[in-house]
């Protein structure tokens, strides 16, 4: 599973609105190579299904992602912080052996 805290929701939303993005059009989570740390996270919205794609919701947002991230990211919660320390979306993942300071790239 991954997860979407209600901060994320709400940001999501509020992106999809502003985009004119409908209602079928999902959130699109995968994991590429690169960063400092070796991985990094990439945040899509995306409209078409591919056949190995892993199906979530959570807090009403469809997440969807393909097999290989999803190795990666089981039991990762998408969270959105807009404080002082950092504005943005950030992955808490209990898979990352570590990360970057940046938090956008890490390592298993």
């Amino acid at each position: 599973m991954i997860y979407v805290s209600e901060k994320a929701k709400l940001k999501v939303s509020q992106l999809r609105q502003d985009a004119g993005i409908g209602e079928d059009y999902f959130l699109r989570v995968s994991v590429v190579g690169g960063g400092c740390s070796g991985l990094s996270y990439k945040l899509d919205f995306d409209n078409e299904t591919q056949p190995k794609d892993q199906i979530f919701e959570d807090h009403g947002v469809k997440v969807v992602t393909d097999l290989k991230s999803f190795l990666y990211l089981c039991d990762t919660t998408l969270d959105f912080s807009d404080g002082l320390n950092g504005k943005g979306f950030h992955f808490v993942n209990p898979n990352a052996s570590r990360s970057c300071g940046c938090g956008e790239s890490f390592a298993v």
